[in-house]
């Protein structure tokens, strides 16, 4: 019962931006991961439901890289059969990191692609039951049959003119001449070739393919639409490839640039494994796959990429330190002293802050470099900071310091979801209302600017003597028992606020002793104004 709603409770969380994604993944592979055996029922197919749905959301090397997690539990045949079936990085990650019994590794093994069978050879641990199994369906075997891949290798012709590479160099150039000479196409034009194939000037663009290769690195398989495009290509002229090739090692996300036909052209990503013959263990090659990559991302891309990563790296551990506090502390595992009891709630409650700030970071990050958009919809400016006011209204006063607001004779409707209005709204007068000292009065008042709703509230002394870069870069401090601006400071605080505004089209500004939020009018409530201001 416990697992069901641990289940259940994820399943009814809802993500609104890839770091929740990846969260939740990370989460559900868990939950999944160790399910009985005989679990089923509909609470199940939703989480495999979610899992496939949020893997579409999340690149496969941060997929892979969860998989590989040391505290990772992985021991349901159902998800690893559906795991194996994913890219190779993934494939390998998960047919590594799963704890199977025998009975299980012999059941999965028929229904597992060539990638993730020749993975399972890597394991240590495979029983000689499933061994003898991978041995009668051939893995290590070449992909084309022995006879036919050797008489290639020994071909007269694949010695001529610089081999079989420079065979196929020459026809893709033969071609290239050919299309170029041919006279301009119109636009409708669809000539065809002989047998009746769609051929045109600019071959489209090919986004991926398996390959195979031999022991010396020349690709001698692939796919029967790209073979005569990447049959003779030697991958050991690139140092990485070649070291792989040499020890017999797999060979992950390694980039590389690919000449000849237009179809091919250009960078790749290369994913491999190696590949034996099952009598001796003899090397012939790698079994792979090319995936293309995407143009060069700028500077502030990589680094919000970067910044993401981090980011999920914190997360996890922190994630692990609360479940265990919270195991603790709620004595499931056993009857525990008071004392541990309450030190586990300590450890759950700053685990819980440092989260919530993660979540932060996250999120200016994803404002910042346009990953991330604010939810729209309709919420009236003047509920919302009333409702704000009066909540913090008693522990301000109980510190001598307060809040003055009269709110508007009318409705100020912007262009936000009411969630998204309340947290930047909060976020703002929270910040500023920390700051405040004894016997300080911060003032607010809220009206139309022509299309926009603006909010303006005294700034608090400490912070009106601050120029701009020191009041967006000030870091946090602990007075009187309150830590101002949040976990982390009033200077983050108001750029995340800052950047909120932003994306909705609106601006936050200081002005002398002022800051000054605008924030673009729903179409409806700005005409509504124009229209009265005519009247």
């Amino acid at each position: 019962m416990h697992h069901d709603d641990r289940l259940a409770t994820e399943l009814r969380l809802r993500t609104s931006g890839a770091a929740q994604a990846r969260v939740q993944y990370r989460q559900l592979l868990d939950l999944l991961g160790t399910a009985p055996v005989t679990a089923s029922g509909a609470l199940i197919e939703q989480g495999h439901a979610r899992l496939a749905r949020l893997a579409a959301l999340i690149p496969a090397a941060d997929r892979a890289a969860m998989l590989r997690e040391p505290a990772l539990r992985l021991r349901a045949p159902r998800l690893v059969a559906s795991l194996a079936d994913a890219e190779p990085q993934v494939a390998a990650a998960a047919i590594a990191a799963a704890r199977l019994e025998d009975e299980e590794w012999l059941d999965l093994v028929p229904a597992l692609s060539p990638i993730a069978l020749a993975a399972m050879r890597d394991r240590p641990d495979i029983g000689p039951r499933a061994a003898r199994l991978l041995a009668r369906l051939g893995i290590g075997a070449r992909a084309l049959p022995a006879g036919e891949s050797e008489a290639q290798a020994q071909a007269p012709a694949a010695e001529a003119n610089g081999g079989i590479g420079a065979i196929v160099r020459r026809i893709e150039a033969f071609r290239r001449a050919r299309d170029e000479a041919a006279a301009p196409l119109q636009p409708g034009d669809s000539p065809q070739l002989p047998l009746g194939e769609a051929a045109t000037a600019a071959a489209a663009r090919i986004a991926g393919f398996d390959f195979a290769s031999d022991a010396a690195g020349r690709i001698d398989w692939s796919q029967p639409e790209i073979a005569p495009m990447v049959i003779g290509i030697e991958l050991g002229d690139r140092a990485e490839l070649a070291r792989a090739i040499r020890l017999q090692q797999p060979i992950r996300a390694c980039p590389l640039d690919l000449g000849g036909a237009p179809a091919i052209a250009g960078s790749w990503q290369l994913d491999a494994l190696p590949r034996f013959t099952e009598d001796g263990g003899r090397f012939l090659g790698h079994i792979g796959r090319f995936r293309r990559l995407a143009a060069a991302a700028p500077t502030h891309q990589r680094e919000a990429d970067e910044m993401r990563q981090m980011l999920h790296e914190l997360r996890n551990p922190v994630n692990a330190i609360q479940g265990f506090a919270e195991i603790i502390q709620q004595q499931l595992f056993g009857p525990t002293p008071h004392e541990y009891r309450a030190l586990a709630a300590t450890i759950a409650a700053d685990a819980a802050h440092m989260l919530a700030a993660i979540e932060e970071i996250d999120r200016l990050a994803g404002l910042e470099t346009g990953r991330l958009t604010l939810a729209s919809g309709e919420c009236d400016l003047a509920e919302i900071l009333s409702g704000a006011v009066a909540r913090m209204s008693p522990p301000l006063a109980a510190r001598g310091a307060g809040l003055a607001f009269t709110p508007p004779d009318a409705p100020l409707v912007v262009g936000l979801a009411p969630v998204e209005g309340e947290r930047l709204c909060w976020r703002i007068l929270s910040t500023l209302a920390s700051e405040a000292a004894a016997g300080e009065t911060l003032a607010l008042t809220l009206d139309r600017d022509g299309g926009a709703a603006r909010l303006s509230l005294d700034l608090p002394a400490g912070l009106a003597a601050l120029d701009d870069r020191q009041l967006y870069h000030s870091a946090p401090r602990e007075a009187d028992g309150v830590r101002a601006g949040g976990l982390l400071g009033t200077g983050f605080a108001l750029r995340l606020a800052r950047s909120e505004a932003l994306a909705v089209g609106g601006t936050l500004a200081r002005l002398q002793g002022r800051l000054n939020l605008k924030l673009p009018l729903r179409a409806s409530a700005a005409h509504a104004g124009q229209d009265a201001l005519a009247v």
